[in-house]
Protein backbone atom coordinates (compact mmCIF):
# COMPACT_ATOMS: atom_id res chain seq x y z
CA UNK A 1 0.00 0.00 0.00
CA UNK A 2 1.40 3.39 -1.01
CA UNK A 3 1.52 5.97 1.78
CA UNK A 4 2.72 9.51 1.40
CA UNK A 5 3.71 11.77 4.24
CA UNK A 6 3.30 15.52 4.13
CA UNK A 7 5.47 18.12 5.79
CA UNK A 8 3.43 18.14 9.02
CA UNK A 9 3.53 14.35 9.38
CA UNK A 10 7.29 14.24 8.83
CA UNK A 11 7.71 17.04 11.38
CA UNK A 12 5.65 15.16 13.97
CA UNK A 13 7.62 11.94 13.35
CA UNK A 14 10.88 13.81 13.83
CA UNK A 15 9.53 15.43 17.01
CA UNK A 16 8.69 11.96 18.35
CA UNK A 17 12.20 10.72 17.53
CA UNK A 18 13.83 13.69 19.26
CA UNK A 19 11.67 13.56 22.41
CA UNK A 20 11.41 9.78 22.88
CA UNK A 21 14.33 8.21 20.96
CA UNK A 22 11.81 5.85 19.31
CA UNK A 23 10.92 5.44 15.64
CA UNK A 24 7.53 5.94 14.05
CA UNK A 25 6.75 4.22 10.76
CA UNK A 26 3.83 6.52 10.04
CA UNK A 27 1.87 9.41 11.47
CA UNK A 28 -1.76 10.29 10.91
CA UNK A 29 -3.27 13.65 11.80
CA UNK A 30 -6.93 13.14 12.72
CA UNK A 31 -8.58 16.58 12.69
CA UNK A 32 -12.00 15.14 13.59
CA UNK A 33 -10.83 14.00 17.04
CA UNK A 34 -7.99 16.56 17.33
CA UNK A 35 -5.26 13.95 17.74
CA UNK A 36 -2.07 12.61 16.23
CA UNK A 37 -1.82 8.86 15.76
CA UNK A 38 1.66 7.39 15.54
CA UNK A 39 2.38 3.93 14.16
CA UNK A 40 5.43 2.81 16.10
CA UNK A 41 8.10 0.38 14.88
CA UNK A 42 7.73 -3.09 16.44
CA UNK A 43 9.65 -3.27 19.70
CA UNK A 44 9.81 0.51 20.23
CA UNK A 45 6.46 0.91 21.99
CA UNK A 46 7.86 0.97 25.54
CA UNK A 47 10.43 3.56 24.55
CA UNK A 48 7.77 5.68 22.83
CA UNK A 49 5.37 5.63 25.79
CA UNK A 50 8.02 6.16 28.44
CA UNK A 51 7.90 5.40 32.13
CA UNK A 52 4.27 5.75 33.32
CA UNK A 53 3.37 7.50 30.03
CA UNK A 54 5.66 10.47 30.60
CA UNK A 55 6.72 10.68 26.93
CA UNK A 56 3.13 10.82 25.73
CA UNK A 57 2.29 13.58 28.21
CA UNK A 58 5.38 15.55 27.16
CA UNK A 59 4.49 15.15 23.47
CA UNK A 60 0.92 16.29 24.12
CA UNK A 61 2.23 19.40 25.88
CA UNK A 62 4.71 20.24 23.12
CA UNK A 63 2.36 19.58 20.17
CA UNK A 64 -0.87 20.72 21.81
CA UNK A 65 -2.82 17.68 20.58
CA UNK A 66 -3.86 14.33 21.99
CA UNK A 67 -1.29 11.64 21.15
CA UNK A 68 -2.14 8.00 20.43
CA UNK A 69 0.28 5.24 19.54
CA UNK A 70 -0.16 1.86 17.88
CA UNK A 71 2.58 -0.73 17.46
CA UNK A 72 2.89 -1.87 13.85
CA UNK A 73 2.77 -5.50 12.76
CA UNK A 74 2.96 -6.92 9.25
CA UNK A 75 0.35 -9.49 10.27
CA UNK A 76 -3.10 -7.83 9.86
CA UNK A 77 -4.58 -9.78 12.81
CA UNK A 78 -1.81 -8.64 15.16
CA UNK A 79 -2.03 -5.07 13.89
CA UNK A 80 -5.78 -5.03 14.59
CA UNK A 81 -5.17 -6.46 18.08
CA UNK A 82 -2.63 -3.68 18.71
CA UNK A 83 -5.10 -1.00 17.60
CA UNK A 84 -7.81 -2.18 20.00
CA UNK A 85 -5.55 -2.76 23.01
CA UNK A 86 -6.37 -3.08 25.97
CA UNK A 87 -9.56 -4.80 24.76
CA UNK A 88 -8.93 -8.56 24.47
CA UNK A 89 -9.57 -9.95 20.98
CA UNK A 90 -10.78 -13.48 20.44
CA UNK A 91 -10.41 -13.54 16.66
CA UNK A 92 -10.38 -11.53 13.47
CA UNK A 93 -12.43 -13.01 10.62
CA UNK A 94 -12.90 -11.94 7.03
CA UNK A 95 -16.55 -11.79 5.86
CA UNK A 96 -18.02 -12.44 2.38
CA UNK A 97 -17.48 -8.80 1.38
CA UNK A 98 -13.75 -9.06 2.27
CA UNK A 99 -13.96 -6.87 5.38
CA UNK A 100 -12.23 -7.85 8.59
CA UNK A 101 -14.61 -8.37 11.53
CA UNK A 102 -13.23 -8.09 15.05
CA UNK A 103 -14.54 -10.50 17.70
CA UNK A 104 -13.89 -9.51 21.30
CA UNK A 105 -13.39 -11.97 24.14
CA UNK A 106 -15.67 -10.13 26.60
CA UNK A 107 -18.80 -8.08 25.99
CA UNK A 108 -17.48 -5.56 28.54
CA UNK A 109 -14.61 -4.69 26.18
CA UNK A 110 -17.03 -3.39 23.54
CA UNK A 111 -16.98 0.13 25.01
CA UNK A 112 -13.17 0.14 25.10
CA UNK A 113 -12.98 -1.05 21.50
CA UNK A 114 -15.44 1.56 20.22
CA UNK A 115 -14.05 4.43 22.26
CA UNK A 116 -15.61 7.77 23.16
CA UNK A 117 -17.66 8.97 20.21
CA UNK A 118 -16.32 6.07 18.10
CA UNK A 119 -12.73 7.38 18.24
CA UNK A 120 -11.06 3.95 18.55
CA UNK A 121 -13.10 2.42 15.74
CA UNK A 122 -12.31 5.38 13.50
CA UNK A 123 -8.59 5.08 14.30
CA UNK A 124 -8.66 1.37 13.43
CA UNK A 125 -10.54 1.99 10.17
CA UNK A 126 -8.16 4.74 9.06
CA UNK A 127 -5.01 2.78 9.88
CA UNK A 128 -6.21 -0.54 8.49
CA UNK A 129 -7.24 1.08 5.20
CA UNK A 130 -3.94 2.97 5.04
CA UNK A 131 -1.71 -0.04 5.69
CA UNK A 132 -3.62 -2.98 4.18
CA UNK A 133 -5.96 -1.32 1.66
CA UNK A 134 -8.89 -3.21 3.11
CA UNK A 135 -11.95 -2.24 5.11
CA UNK A 136 -12.61 -3.03 8.73
CA UNK A 137 -16.05 -4.52 9.31
CA UNK A 138 -17.98 -4.84 12.54
CA UNK A 139 -16.97 -5.30 16.14
CA UNK A 140 -18.73 -8.15 17.94
CA UNK A 141 -18.35 -9.80 21.29
CA UNK A 142 -18.16 -13.59 21.66
CA UNK A 143 -21.66 -15.01 21.23
CA UNK A 144 -23.01 -12.10 19.14
CA UNK A 145 -23.49 -14.19 16.02
CA UNK A 146 -19.83 -14.90 15.42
Amino acid sequence: MERTLGFKERRYIEELRILTKSTAIDCLIDERFDRIIYVIRPGDMGLAIGKKGENIRRMEKVLGKKIEMVEYSENPDDFIANMFRPAALLAVRRDEAGRMNVILRKRGDLGIAIGKGGANVEKARLLFRRFFGSELGGILSEGDGS
